[in-house]
């Protein structure tokens, strides 16, 4: 049986509204290297994954080009051109690997620079059993359940029952370009996370959990570069 290749696909079109700069936080510095270099150096050193291709704003694509030329990343096969909206970007990536349905998609936020080789390496270990898996981490805050205004707590659920999802997601090829399928023939559909999709979509596909950590968090608000600064230390 041929073996299947793993193809990690390293999500980087947003432009980081949120983060409070002009700079999107992909290509912000942290402690030496781009947030965007150290994604992708993370799943280029590992002896599991095959190939990359990077997801970036249009606008982008000349200078992330040469960020490949300058790293002299070998595994790096495309530069794809992203959407505003993330599903966009999921799309791009599926579109590009459409006709390699046996093969695994490994999705991955630039954002999170700070994926260990162990997250890498369970995802890619789960994968031989199961064509859905994410990454997650417990919650330990306790959670309100609110109405649509959040101006008041309906309920209290339990918490033990939660996790908080990170990236990398994965899937056969296959199980999610159908699911988008499904998705895109639907009406007004929009979607901030690919195991949702599945989940909604194809929910006969059972998505597998790798436990997260807490280093492979998501720059979102100006704080988190330094506390990923932090981590490094």
């Amino acid at each position: 049986m041929k073996k299947r290749s793993n193809i990690a696909v390293i999500m980087a079109a947003g432009r980081g509204a949120r983060h409070g700069t002009n700079v999107p936080k992909q290509y912000l510095e942290l402690k030496g290297r781009l947030v965007l270099e150290r994604a992708v150096d993370a799943f280029e050193n590992h002896p599991g994954i095959d190939q990359i291709a990077l997801v970036v704003d249009p606008e982008e694509i000349s200078r992330v080009s040469q960020m490949v030329s300058d790293n002299g990343w070998k595994k790096v096969s495309d530069i794809l051109k992203g959407g505003k909206e993330r599903f966009q970007s999921s799309l791009a990536a599926i579109k590009a690997f459409s006709n390699r349905p046996e093969d695994n998609i490994i999705l991955h936020d630039a954002a999170r620079p700070l994926v260990s080789e162990r997250i890498i390496s369970d995802v890619l270990a789960s994968l031989n059993q199961h064509k859905a898996v994410g990454v997650a981490v417990p919650v330990t805050d306790t959670l309100f359940f609110t109405g649509p205004a959040n101006e008041h707590v309906i309920r209290v659920p339990e918490r033990d029952l939660f996790m908080r999802a990170q990236t990398p997601q994965a899937f056969r090829i296959s199980v999610l370009k159908k699911a988008y399928e499904f998705a895109m023939a639907g009406p007004a559909f929009s979607a901030t996370d690919d195991c949702g999709v599945v989940r909604r979509y194809m929910n006969r596909e059972k998505i597998y959990i790798v436990m997260g950590d807490e280093k492979n968090s998501k720059i979102t608000y100006p704080g988190d570069i330094e506390i990923l600064s932090h981590w490094l230390e």
